[in-house]
């Protein structure tokens, strides 16, 4: 997943940024409003976390030409301002959800994890597909009760896939969303994640989770069960 962490504090920004690498998300750190609206407009984002108090143009402000623009990244506002009213504005100017600095990691981590919950249309943490289910909070896989053994890197690809369900995904995009700009990039081994979900949740080729749209790149085909951890 691809995050665009917007914070003019350098300390707190690669503190941030170090936290969601370890955990293999794409981060791309800018310091300023400008620079930020470039990145968003740029390339294609999972979520934004934003300072209000930003250098020159306001966080706020930034939020707002981002939703006149039609972008509808999930934003969590990163702010010091005590002020309500500061809060208020933000959610008004199109944020999703705030946390007030100074903050715990782990609640960043918790939040996001639930603004991408939703923009999939997950109200849970756990997804159930039946034959296995998902925890995103505890990034685990289950199939029939027993928890699959999954790399980070199988599991992001797994996420962004199950995160964009019933859409076609390239390899590009795919690589896009996994990895940094200065990594080194081989499309081979998006095939090789994707074969190994594929013999991992089903190995017996019951479900097909995960097809494959010729000259296209990948489609996860599965529904959630209705009234179950996914509702």
């Amino acid at each position: 997943m691809r995050m665009l962490l917007v914070e003019d504090d350098a300390r707190l920004r690669a503190a941030v940024a170090a936290y969601f690498r370890q955990q293999a998300w794409v981060v791309d750190e800018v310091a300023d409003g400008r620079e930020a609206d470039y990145v968003a407009r740029e390339f294609a984002c999972d979520v934004a976390l934003v300072d209000l108090g930003l250098p020159d143009v306001s966080g706020i402000e930034l939020i707002r030409n981002w939703r006149a623009g039609g972008l509808d990244l999930p934003v969590l506002i990163l702010t010091a301002r005590s002020d309500w009213q500061d809060k208020v504005r933000g959610l008004e100017a199109g944020a999703d959800d705030y946390v007030t600095k100074p903050f715990h990691l782990a609640e960043v981590d918790a939040r996001v994890g639930a603004l991408l919950r939703r923009a999939a249309g997950h109200s849970s943490p756990v997804v159930d597909y039946g034959a296995f289910c998902i925890d995103f909070s505890g990034r685990r896989v289950l199939r029939e009760g027993r928890e699959l053994e999954l790399t980070t890197y199988e599991f992001n690809t797994l996420s962004y896939l199950v995160h964009r369900a019933g859409c076609v995904v390239s390899r590009g995009e795919l690589t896009e969303h996994l990895y940094e700009q200065d990594h080194d990039r081989d499309s081979n081994v998006i095939e090789v994640f994707v074969g190994r979900l594929r013999r991992k949740l089903d190995p017996d080729q019951a479900w097909r989770p995960i097809q494959t749209v010729r000259g296209a790149g990948y489609r996860f085909a599965l529904e959630p069960r209705r009234g179950k951890a996914g509702s």
